[in-house]
Order: structure tokens, then C-alpha cells, then sequence
């Protein structure tokens, strides 16, 4: 009969939550204002001292909360005596940021390979010029042409070119309209750095320039196949290349 009783009692309710940590709280409480639009990006904090008593913390808990703050890409300190603590823009480039950061982190300790980073930005990069041969603007088609303009006119050692070559590709990844997709090819270009790696010779810049106007022009037709061959061609191109200088 008891058995049969305790079968029949109902669930028990779960009312309670985990009880978090004055850190936590601070911190939980900042991110969700932000997140929210309560905090606008660009708005300066009020002080630390003025946040501590607002939240009855010490200065230390309150900074440590900070300090996690930051490093989430949430906010900044400035400096100085007309400084403080301001609201980082929070869109996908901010995105582009923190994984910028986290794959120069790795890179640095020796976590990841040089080649796996080249090798994951190509594989980006092939959907990003389909995509941009489909969604590309007037004014995205006018950027990329001026950029090859520019790339054609210069020398080889101006020092102008690795911005260039930074521009060229993260405008076509911003043109596929896919702003996630943008943001991880910036930040993969960004760690490879391939012109950085390229033994940099006239012609080598001459056929570098020939290959991304092939790439405009595809674009420009909106051919995604088209597209889809120059840049396989073109980073096919510069992979020997990186390969036989990084081997000196």
C-alpha cells in the first residue's frame, strides 16, 4: 500500500535555481543591458566607483566582472583622464574580432597549424565568391574595381598591397550578403596573411592582378561558376607559391 501511494504521488516542482556569484550577477546584468540596446554601443560605462555602489560590490568584484566583460568583446577601456569603460560595437564584426583573436592565439601557442588556417580560408572563400557573383551590389562591383585598379598600378614592394589584397577578399565575403561567412574569412585572411608569404616578384604581381580581375569579371557576369573556377585558379596559385617560399 505504501509503495502504491508513493507511485501515485505527483512530480515533484522545481522552483529553485542555482544561486549565483556577486560577480556573475554584475556581469549578467551589464551583458544583458547590452544585449538589450539598454546600453548603446559606443556609450561610455558609468565609473567603476559608481558601479560598485550601484551593485553593492567591491571594486574588486566589480573589475573582475569587467575584466570578463572585455574579454567577451563587450566593451573596451580607454585610457587616460577623459577615459572610462565604453560599449563595444556588437555586430558581426565583432564577431570577425574574436575569432581574429582566438586564431592568433593559437597559431601563437602552437595549437593549430599555418596550413590548417589557409586550408579552412580557402574552403571559405569558394562559397563566399558564389554567393557574391549572386548578391553583389553596383556599389560592392565599383569597390572591387577600384581595389584592382589600385593593385594594378602599384609596385610590388608598395606598401599599400597586403591592405589591397585584405580589402579585395573581405569585400567579395561581405558582398555574398552572408555576414557570418564575412566575418570568418577576414579573420582566416587576416591570420594567413598570404602576400606576407608570397615571394613578391613583377610577375608574380602581374598574374596576382590578372586572377583577381578574372574574379571581378566572373562576379560582375554574376557567373557563381565562373566565380567558383578564377578563385580555385587563384588560390591554387597562391598556395605553390606560399609554399615554395615558406620552404626557403
Amino acid at each position: 500500500m505504501a509503495a502504491g501511494a508513493r507511485a501515485s504521488e505527483p512530480s515533484r516542482k522545481v522552483i529553485g535555481r542555482s544561486v549565483v556569484r556577486p560577480r556573475q550577477q554584475v556581469e549578467e546584468t551589464i551583458k544583458a543591458a547590452i544585449l538589450s540596446g539598454e546600453l548603446k554601443s559606443g556609450e561610455m560605462l558609468p565609473s567603476e566607483a559608481e558601479l560598485a555602489r550601484q551593485f553593492n560590490v567591491s571594486r574588486g568584484t566589480l573589475r573582475e566582472a569587467l575584466r570578463v566583460l572585455a574579454s567577451q568583446h563587450l566593451i573596451y577601456k580607454v585610457p587616460g583622464a577623459r577615459g572610462g569603460t565604453f560599449v563595444q560595437s556588437v555586430d558581426y564584426s565583432a564577431l570577425g574580432d574574436v575569432v581574429t583573436d582566438s586564431v592568433d592565439n593559437l597559431l601563437a601557442l602552437g595549437s593549430i597549424r599555418f596550413d590548417e588556417v589557409t586550408h579552412m580560408r580557402e574552403l571559405l572563400e569558394v562559397p563566399s565568391v558564389r554567393l557574391a557573383a549572386e548578391h553583389r551590389s553596383a556599389d560592392d562591383l565599383a569597390k572591387l574595381h577600384e581595389i584592382v585598379d589600385r593593385q594594378k598600378a602599384a609596385s610590388v614592394d608598395d606598401p599599400s598591397i597586403p591592405e589591397l589584397d585584405r580589402q579585395f577578399h573581405t569585400l567579395i565575403a561581405r558582398a555574398s550578403q552572408n555576414r557570418v561567412l564575412a566575418s570568418f574569412v577576414a579573420a582566416l585572411h587576416h591570420a594567413s596573411e598570404p602576400v606576407h608569404y608570397l615571394d613578391l616578384s613583377p610577375e608574380v604581381g602581374r598574374e596576382t592582378v590578372k586572377q583577381h580581375q578574372a574574379i571581378v569579371r566572373a562576379i560582375a557576369d554574376q557567373d557563381p561558376d565562373a566565380g567558383e573556377r578564377a578563385i580555385v585558379e587563384h588560390l591554387t596559385y597562391l598556395r605553390h607559391h606560399i609554399s615554395a617560399h615558406r620552404a626557403k
